[in-house]
């Protein structure tokens, strides 16, 4: 069994991870930390919960340890650039950073709905070794040319599938293509590592240009999915979803509830309607702002919210632990969509549950994905305030 130190990992990682109880790497994370200390470019796929993050932050910040204290000329730009499609996984990542650097370096966060004028001023005073943003945010502070590139030496792409997908696919193409012209004459090898746990023949493709010669590397892709996480079916008409779930959280007395809906405009009403039945409830959607948002998360973190109810962008990557549950109202044909719902619990070793409710349409989807995935779903009923296996 390997360990991180075998993989080539420092010591000053190694004693930060064992803070966390960290001390055994993930198979994913046994193919890609030394992949990328080579200074190798990888395109990774493993299923969610396993530790993707740090397969690409260890390695970068330790080849940053490698050189010499002068070599990075912190006022050329940032060292290490990650782009994520989320505001909330751009906060995560920003603070696994902070963490792993322990004080040592600066990290900016480039987000949206924060104050342009503060990062244009943080990246000039601070000027950070490591810069976490969404590609909005990124691509017009590049065009601003106050984000530079001359010391970038590690880009890394989270959540890559959903930074091709429609609502990101234009800016990331004006990105890629200002990284690739203004990293051409850069004296240092862009190491660059994508990753998600549907990454997809179409997002290959798509990154094409910024992957060149890189090899798609994976673990097997559904054993959490299949091994860690039990799934349940409840059938109800779409017009009592939101008191199905009502009743699924009094009979289940779930620890922590992720609940998601596909409609960002749905999720408020859901949230006011689980409070008035005294359900501790927040929500993270694109209605509410951005301290409302880390007010949700916070909540739902600590506990103090038991129910969380989000859409599937803003939910996507957020590692909470704790999450026992996870409950959607919706069922989409995905397969990539059911895989990053269920994701959200089943984490770190331990079991979860994914509960679908749906109407009769929702649930003949439900059995399509059930042979793709090569998942077992069990069909629930709500009796007597009990959940029981129809008969």
């Amino acid at each position: 069994m390997n360990t991180f130190a075998d993989l080539g990992v420092l010591p000053v990682f190694t004693s930060l991870l064992a803070q966390r109880h960290i001390t055994q790497p993930t198979a994913i994370q046994c193919l890609v930390i030394p992949w990328l200390l080579e200074g190798k470019c990888a395109l990774f796929r493993s299923p969610t919960g396993t530790g993707k993050t740090f397969s690409y932050l260890i390695p970068a910040l330790q080849r940053l340890l490698a050189e010499p204290a002068d070599a990075v000329n912190r006022k050329a730009g940032p060292a290490v650039l990650v782009c994520t499609p989320t505001l909330e996984l751009c906060s995560q990542i920003k603070n696994e950073a902070d963490f792993l650097l322990d004080g040592q370096g600066k990290v900016s966060l480039l987000i949206g709905t924060g104050d342009l004028n503060r990062q244009i001023d943080s990246l000039k005073k601070n000027k950070p070794l490591v810069a976490v943003g969404n590609p909005g945010r990124l691509l017009l502070l590049a065009k601003m040319g106050k984000l530079k590139f001359t010391s970038l030496r590690f880009l890394a792409l989270d959540e890559a599938d959903r930074l091709t997908e429609k609502e990101c696919r234009h800016e990331m193409t004006e990105f890629s293509q200002i990284i690739i012209d203004r990293t051409k004459d850069n004296p240092f090898s862009l190491v660059v590592a994508a990753n998600s746990a549907t990454v997809s023949v179409k997002t290959k493709k798509f990154l094409h240009p910024l992957l060149e010669k890189t090899e798609l590397l994976e673990t097997g892709e559904h054993e959490i999915l299949r091994e860690r996480i039990r799934h349940w079916a409840i059938f109800c008409e779409s017009r009592k979803k939101t008191q199905t779930l009502i009743a699924f959280i009094a009979a289940a007395q779930p620890k922590k509830t992720l609940v998601f809906t596909s409609r960002s405009f749905d999720a408020g009403k859901i949230v006011s309607v689980l409070q008035r039945h005294a359900i501790d409830a927040a929500g993270l959607y694109s209605g509410t702002n951005k301290v409302e948002r880390k007010q949700a998360i916070d909540h739902f973190r600590s506990g103090k919210a038991a129910v969380l109810v989000s859409s599937d962008l803003a939910a996507r990557g957020l590692d909470i632990p704790g999450i026992s549950h996870v409950a959607a109202l919706d069922v989409s044909d995905s397969q990539d969509t059911y895989i990053h719902r269920a994701g959200r619990t089943g984490r770190a070793g331990k079991r979860g549950i994914m509960v679908s409710i749906g109407d009769e349409i929702e649930m003949r989807r439900l059995a399509s994905l059930e042979k793709k995935l090569g998942i077992a779903v069990q069909p629930k009923e709500l009796c007597g305030g009990k959940l029981i296996r129809p008969e």
